[in-house]
């Protein structure tokens, strides 16, 4: 298990458009791919209605926690469209 923290650069938080590409690159990957907000809410990253559900606002941490065979690797893709701001 991998995990880092990363903060959310885009203006509007994870509203549907990013939370749909954020789904889209953790199911890219067979490892278990979570986050957990301030608040502690665990949301799994390959459910666009558990990410919608965090409420996650610009500017807020979240913890991206990878598990698997391929956890490196996703935990880097994960991060890295997060701090590029996930398209927008």
């Amino acid at each position: 298990m991998v995990t880092k923290k990363v903060q959310i650069v885009n203006a509007t938080g994870l509203h549907l458009r990013p939370a749909g590409l954020l789904c889209e690159i953790a199911m890219k990957y067979t490892s278990k791919i979570t986050f957990k907000t301030d608040n502690n809410y665990e949301a799994n990253a390959k459910s666009v209605l558990s990410v919608l559900g965090a409420c996650v606002k610009s500017g807020e941490e979240i913890e991206i926690i990878c598990d698997g065979i391929d956890e490196e690797e996703a935990l880097e893709d994960m991060v890295n469209s997060i701090s590029a701001g996930l398209g927008e």
